[in-house]
């Protein structure tokens, strides 16, 4: 089984400096051309199913992507959203003392939206999921940065502690897992951008 995982193009939220969270999130110009760089990027790559967020921006890239893989199931989920970051989505970064270009909505604690914990979990339940029901075959995940940090950690049989040290996930990058041997998964790209270059 391979997992191609890949985050949504850059948004004008992102470009803001702004907490997105469950917040649809609207690709900038940069990022419907990073979303058609990345759809150029995977045009000929096996791929069986296509499971996307259903948040605009991540369906958006994903979409895209789909146009070259015609005739095989396309499905927006909730179990991709990007963390639920409660009372922070709308706050600009900035605003917060944070610095506005770096990547911490995985990892910053919020009163009222979802646990790291319980995206960590989500992320194990998903997996578990796609390896019981997709044994064999080609799966791409279009999501977020936080969402797919916690999915690479469960991949790669990390602990929730160590999921935090996953290295932040570049707009539109390419990742890819083979996993037939769920012990021993074999990362073949790695956070890859050569696409959008």
């Amino acid at each position: 089984m391979k997992i191609i995982l890949t985050r949504h193009g850059k948004t004008i939220e992102n470009e803001q400096g702004i907490f997105q969270g469950h917040l649809p999130g609207k690709l900038s110009e940069q990022g419907i051309k990073q979303a058609k760089q990345l759809a150029e990027g995977l045009k000929n790559e096996s791929i069986d199913h296509i499971f996307s967020s259903d948040l605009s921006r991540a369906a958006d890239t994903a979409k895209e992507i789909a146009k070259h893989h015609k005739n095989i199931p396309f499905i927006l989920t909730e179990k991709l959203r990007e963390r639920h970051l409660g009372e922070l989505e709308g706050k600009r970064k900035i605003n917060l003392g944070l610095d506005p270009k770096k990547l911490v909505a995985g990892t910053i604690e919020t009163k009222t939206g979802e646990s790291q914990k319980k995206m960590f979990e989500r992320a194990s339940n998903l997996i578990k999921e796609l390896i019981e029901n997709f044994q064999d075959k080609n799966i791409l995940l279009v999501a977020h940065n936080g969402i797919n940090t916690a999915i690479i950690a469960n991949i790669l049989n990390k602990s929730f502690e160590e999921y935090k040290d996953v290295e932040s996930q570049h707009n539109c990058a390419i990742s890819i897992f083979n996993i037939k041997d769920k012990k021993n998964p074999i990362i073949e790209v790695w956070n890859s951008i050569n696409h959008l270059q």
